[in-house]
């Protein structure tokens, strides 16, 4: 057989090569249909395990944020307790200096202390002055003038 030679088909040879020729197509626009929905389920589900990752993720995210959280605001309340004990710490320090220098104060130069009372139309005072280690006691009734 040569290059140039024909092939002489008959009309029963012709129908079977149509035919073959027509069922091969189908049964490639069927594998082509099958791959093609084969493709699209399978984009679908890289779709939905890519959102359960990322939820996940996101899951995993907010519990790390959650701890760190925690884990700030109790470090900043135990920081918050240790300055409040050393502001106690330092006021109560403060005010025994103060007691004793107003003491002190009181012993070598003296004060005076007192209180008043305001009844109806009436001021009661009472005074206390001392000096070292002399003392003197006023108290005193005001009449008080009423407006009419």
């Amino acid at each position: 057989m040569g290059p140039k030679e024909k092939i002489i088909m008959t009309e029963r040879s012709a129908a079977v090569f149509i035919q073959a020729w027509w069922r091969g197509t189908l049964v490639r626009r069927t594998l082509l249909h099958a791959a093609l929905r084969a493709w699209i389920i399978q984009c679908w589900w890289r779709q939905v395990l890519a959102k359960l990752l990322a939820k996940r993720q996101r899951m995993v995210l907010e519990i790390y944020v959650q701890r760190e959280w925690a884990a700030v605001r109790l470090q900043s309340w135990v920081r918050m307790w240790r300055v409040c004990r050393r502001y106690c710490r330092l006021l109560n320090a403060v005010r025994i200096i103060q007691v004793y220098w107003r003491w002190h104060s009181c012993h070598s130069r003296g004060f005076i202390e007192g209180h008043y009372e305001l009844k109806e139309n009436q001021l009661n005072v009472q005074l206390e002055i001392s000096l070292g280690s002399q003392a003197c006691k006023v108290q005193q009734c005001i009449p008080l003038p009423l407006k009419e």
